[in-house]
């Protein structure tokens, strides 16, 4: 074991955000950690690193281990060249390496004693190079700066002089190049694109050392965890398996949560209408019975009910009038930016209903392409056509589509005065703004958040194509499903860029990969383009033989289950039917009994012997039935 958090608990003022924190890394172990925005995971992270105390419980690091920490947007600054800032984590190397020269020079003039020491001196400072991989350092700067996606030509560059995010990305490559024994990252992807994220993928997933992750990036979750750590409300669970196994383990126990709350509820209900109907038969016998049944009830530990998952917050897009089939022809497009060539030849055609994602490196035009068809910028050549009533709603990244002065809801309200204040309340929380936030002025807002107040307008609009730039950029895992569920039921025509694969896989119909100038085209989600790219036309056979295997297999297991239901629901509408009869009865003696015991009461009757014996005998058997009917219902009614 390399890291044990023990019982960690930490409040700001009164907000309590975590709460007795336990779970342990075991060494090579790559886990994730994983919530809401807000959850608590950065101050999780920020403890453990030793950045900030907590309130009470231990953090500990195994004897003789080292700890590195890249936090969000953790950025370098310095005049030193690209190359050159990671070179400097070598130091140690660089210094061996120039006194194992001077030894090499100094043994040219030594003889004898002095020599023989030397000798041993320049082995020990050999091994020591050796081990420290004096001979390969420069070879792996060169291969983490290409993995990160900077190219040869940049690593001349000054660091001073690069964005927030290229600076971001040296920061990270410097800490993969100190190789601690255990690496704790925060939202490590924002910056890099695909190739650069599949490289780190891959560079962490063969990483001698153990690995912390925060990220909202789910397709990265699944190829790297092997733990996830749920901070939910303040508490921490612990799952093994990826991101996609968590997902289900976490379904299924809310599920569970959710039915054993509903069945307490419903045997509570029934046991309260057990306890009145005993009472209302108003005889002893059953109203102990009714007493005995209340202090059972009282003793029951009533199950808190669950918080149900999105159930005040998903999204129903609904274009206001529906378009021709062609939505969208690209013929010949092309454009450069002086001599930079992005794109040259483009041409496709989108169809009414489908999803298209377009992917591809950093750079290579994507938000210029749809740019060009929102008309914001020209085509150098080619042209477009949109389609019979397209209506278009466009989501970018500089959300001019905004009011400074406006409050959220003003915002939200003012556009779609139709809603009520439940609906933008509800629309808001969906992309993380909650209570006060809503009355927040959109020019106090960072970019992410204005980001999200634009989605969130975008998507109550009637347009019946949407055009959507990076639109999980800043969104926490639950709002890019609520944004998922919404996009795979709208009935109109999605064209987005995404580097989020995990959201394209769930989303896509269709891919348009921006390589080399030009599209390539691949009729399916991530897992199809990926399957296309690198696989053979054999395994695609097999994975079909597979399926209909599957398929048939779930048709007969379905079947059964089908039968099976069919048999509990006649057994339970037969049970309902003997309950009824059996009230309808127990009414209807009832009744007869309290007649009766008229009859013996009436003073008229007072000198009828033989009548008074025949109302005895025939009352007496009808509290004999109504007995027995008393404990048939009772039985009949657990």
């Amino acid at each position: 074991m390399i890291l044990s958090c023990q019982n960690i608990s930490k409040s700001f003022v009164e907000h309590k955000v975590l709460e007795n924190i336990s779970f342990h890394i075991e060494d090579y172990e790559k886990a994730a950690i994983v919530g809401i925005n807000g959850a608590g995971k950065t101050t999780l992270l920020r403890i453990i690193v030793g950045q900030l105390q907590p309130d009470n419980g231990s953090v500990t690091l195994s004897r003789d281990k080292s700890l590195g920490y890249l936090a969000q947007n953790d950025a370098v600054d310095t005049d030193n060249t690209i190359y050159e800032e990671l070179l400097s984590v070598k130091q140690n190397l660089i210094e061996l390496e120039h006194r194992i020269r001077t030894c090499e020079i100094t043994m040219q003039s030594k003889e004898g004693t002095e020599l023989e020491l030397l000798m041993k001196q320049y082995t020990n400072l050999t091994h020591a190079f050796e081990i420290g991989g004096g001979y390969v350092y420069k070879s792996e700067i060169v291969g983490v700066l290409k993995g990160l996606g900077f190219s040869e030509d940049e690593f001349s560059k000054k660091v001073s002089t690069l964005s927030g995010g290229q600076k971001t990305r040296v920061a990270l490559g410097k800490l993969l190049m100190q190789k601690p024994d255990l690496i704790i990252l925060d939202e490590p992807t924002n910056h890099l694109d695909m190739n650069s994220i599949s490289w780190l993928e891959t560079y962490l997933l063969n990483y001698k050392g153990a690995v912390i992750i925060v990220s909202h990036d789910r397709f990265f979750l699944d190829r790297i965890a092997t733990k996830v750590i749920e901070i939910d409300q303040s508490k921490a669970t612990t799952f093994l398996g990826n991101y996609s196994d968590y997902a289900v383990k976490k379904e299924q126990l809310r599920v569970a949560a959710m039915n054993a709350y509903l069945n307490q509820q419903r045997e509570i209900k029934h046991q309260e209408e057990v306890i009145e109907k005993l009472r209302s038969f108003n005889r002893e016998k059953s109203i102990r019975r009714a007493e005995s049944r209340e202090k059972i009830l009282a003793k029951i530990e009533v199950i808190e009910k669950p918080t149900e998952v999105r159930a005040d917050m998903r999204l129903k897009l609904t274009p206001r009038k529906t378009s021709g089939n062609d939505v969208l022809t690209v013929e010949g497009l092309g454009k450069s930016f002086g001599t930079h060539l992005l794109f040259e030849h483009i041409n496709f055609e989108i169809k009414r209903g489908e999803h298209v994602a377009i992917i591809g490196d950093n750079g290579t035009g994507k938000t210029t392409l749809l740019k060009i068809i929102n008309g914001l910028i020209p085509a150098d050549t080619g042209l477009f056509r949109l389609g019979t009533n397209v209506e278009i709603g466009y989501y970018d990244q500089e959300h001019h589509v905004l009011h400074s002065e406006k409050t959220l809801f003003e915002e939200i309200s003012d556009d779609y005065p139709t809603l009520s204040n439940t609906e933008i309340r509800n629309c808001l929380a969906a992309f993380l703004f909650t209570g006060e936030d809503v009355f927040k002025q959109i020019q106090d807002l960072s970019g992410g958040e204005r980001g999200r107040v634009s989605l969130a307008k975008l998507m109550l609009g009637n347009a019946n194509f949407l055009i959507l730039d990076e639109p999980t950029n800043h969104l926490d895992i639950m709002s890019k499903e609520i944004l998922e569920d919404a996009i795979n039921s709208y009935e109109g025509t999605v064209l987005y860029v995404s580097h989020d694969r995990y959201f394209i896989n769930k989303t896509a119909h269709r891919i348009l990969d921006l390589t080399s100038h030009r599209f390539l085209n691949y009729n399916g989600n991530y897992d199809y383009y990926l399957e296309k790219r690198e696989t053979v036309m054999g395994t695609l056979t097999d994975v079909s033989c597979e399926s209909r295997s599957a398929a048939q297999t779930s048709e007969s297991e379905t079947k059964q289950n089908w039968k099976a239901q069919k048999e509990e629901l006649a057994k339970q509408r037969k049970k309902e039917n003997d309950l009824k009869k059996c009230e309808e009865r127990i009414a209807v003696l009832e009744a007869r009994n309290a007649e009766l015991k008229r009859e013996l009461s009436d003073p008229a009757n007072g000198t009828l012997v033989a009548k008074l014996q025949e109302l005895a005998r025939e009352q007496s058997s009808v509290s004999e039935q109504l007995e027995s009917l008393y404990t048939e219902w009772e039985l009949l009614a657990e």
